[in-house]
């Protein structure tokens, strides 16, 4: 049995920690904190820590080509330059239906911003969908009927998707076509229950496997690209998005969340909130980066 060892990146607590994503070029980790409308970038040899703030909740975001972030916000997604702070607007989605907004986002390798919606009615009826965004401003609907979107990750060939619907629950495996952005052979690997941990987050390995935060079971759960269980590691909080870097890609990230965890979790579970950091044993697939310039 392999181990992680997680430990905490930095002291800080935070509220909602999502979407991890490692900056190669600035040999950073940036992670967002999703109710408090923060991104934050921790410098890894120094420790130092940036936050930009926005005016609204940060539901996800991604690295561009040009340096830029391509940024999620309740209802719609901006360019953002982290050196001027200035943003940009690209595209609103979703605003028709006020209960449903982004959530989970990630650029994939054809260089379009992927990002779903989580549907917050006290219903939680199957309303949100997942959009394929590029740089044109293009919003296209790619996959409808979530009630919240996540697990978004790709192979390092391009050529397989994972996603996941946490509520589903479910995780989904299909074929990815990175010249175009087209997806084909939609295949149910799994349907996690809470005592695995319903899938939140995830990445892939070099292998091929997809790595997806068991969130109500304080797991992270690594599967075979048929939806085999291979392994299973407990994290010590509700992990909510693991993510690899470093320079040989066997750096592990993982965020966590504190909001809406109980008294007793949060004395069960006192890092509740913290971003990990840890020691994988393979390497991760490199992050993709918008097509902005």
């Amino acid at each position: 049995m392999h181990e992680l060892s997680l430990s905490p990146l930095i002291p800080t607590l935070h509220r909602l920690a999502e979407t991890p994503v490692y900056d190669d070029r600035n040999d950073r980790i940036l992670f967002c904190n999703i109710p408090e409308g923060e991104i934050h970038g921790v410098d890894l040899k120094t420790g130092e820590e940036h936050i930009w703030r926005f005016p609204e909740l940060v539901a996800s975001y991604g690295l561009c080509e040009s340096g830029r972030f391509v940024v999620a916000l309740k209802h719609s997604v901006v360019l953002f330059d982290p050196a001027t702070g200035k943003s940009e607007p690209l595209v609103s989605v979703g605003a028709d239906t006020p209960s449903v907004r982004l959530n989970d986002g990630k650029v994939g390798p054809d260089g379009a911003f992927w990002v779903g919606g989580i549907n917050e009615a006290a219903d939680r009826a199957a309303a949100a969908v997942l959009y394929r965004i590029d740089f044109s401003g293009n919003a296209e609907t790619k996959v409808e009927g979530i009630k919240a979107s996540n697990g978004l990750a790709w192979t390092a060939d391009g050529t397989t998707m994972f996603h996941t619907d946490t509520r589903g629950p479910w995780i989904d495996r299909w074929r990815f076509d990175p010249a175009t952005g087209a997806i084909s052979e939609r295949t149910r690997i799994a349907e996690p229950n809470d005592a695995m941990g319903r899938p939140d987050g995830g990445a892939t390995d070099m292998e091929g496997n997809y790595w997806s935060s068991g969130i109500s079971a304080q797991k992270l759960n690594r599967y075979a690209p048929d939806g085999r269980l291979i392994e299973s590691f407990d994290v010590p909080a509700s992990p909510t998005m693991p993510c690899f870097g470093g320079a040989d890609g066997k750096t592990l990230f993982v965020t966590s969340l504190r909001d809406g965890r109980s008294d007793e979790q949060l004395a069960r579970y006192p890092l509740s909130g913290t971003v990990f950091q840890g020691r994988a044993f393979v390497a991760g697939v490199p992050t993709f980066r918008f097509r902005d310039v």
